[in-house]
């Protein structure tokens, strides 16, 4: 789809982490949020891949079904942590409970993406999976940081992208833990573009 073939793209998703991310790498783009009953529901005996990969199609499912065309961009985000799926926390008490879950530990983050060429083929699905170190944070740096609010909105209640310094990347991409692995998605545009050829590596 070189030129003007390529579709206007369509992020199906409220995140400004997201926009900035796409923004960044010069990507023309609308936005189109999903209806908030494409944001939820746990399927029992699903994993935390299986898990962010139907939520991103189902975002992108809810958005193709209000759009006349386009390709469109579908995107969940959790943390994991031995087996256990951590979203966006409720409230503080639900965001000091993750922390205390993961600090000290490693853990993953998983985003599940969607491209949907809603006038020609199926949607894509991948998953990108970034591991990460959380350093045995003292009670006053979390209360700290529970007190800042920068956990609202934020899988597993941190945001890496605000520099906290205790939070490493161990292996992945560091754009996935903000919640749009830029090199997957670049790997699927390609895919969408030529779709007789087989990616170098799938997430």
């Amino acid at each position: 789809m070189p030129g003007n073939a390529r579709p206007r793209l369509i992020l199906a998703s409220r995140s400004p982490r997201r926009r900035q991310l796409l923004a960044e790498a010069g990507l023309e783009f609308e936005v189109v949020p999903p209806s908030d009953a494409a944001e939820c529901g746990m399927c029992s005996g699903e994993n935390p891949a299986q898990f962010v990969a139907r939520l991103a199609w189902q975002k992108a499912a809810d958005v193709a079904a209000r759009v006349a065309g386009g390709l469109i961009l579908g995107c969940d985000t959790v943390a994991e942590c031995d087996g256990r799926i951590l979203g966006k926390p409720r409230d503080e008490a639900d965001a000091r409970e993750m922390l205390l879950a993961l600090r000290g530990r490693r853990h993953r983050v998983l985003t599940g993406l969607c491209l949907w060429n809603k006038g020609n083929g199926e949607p894509l699905v991948r998953v990108a999976i970034t591991t990460l170190q959380m350093d045995a944070l003292s009670e006053d740096a979390l209360h700290a940081y529970l007190e800042s609010g920068a956990w609202e909105g934020k899988a597993g209640a941190f945001g890496y992208q605000d520099q906290l310094g205790w939070v490493r990347v161990i292996e992945g991409s560091e754009s996935n833990v903000v919640g749009l692995p830029m090199e997957l998605l670049a790997e699927m545009l390609r895919q969408v573009e030529r779709p007789g050829e087989v990616p170098d590596r799938l997430g």
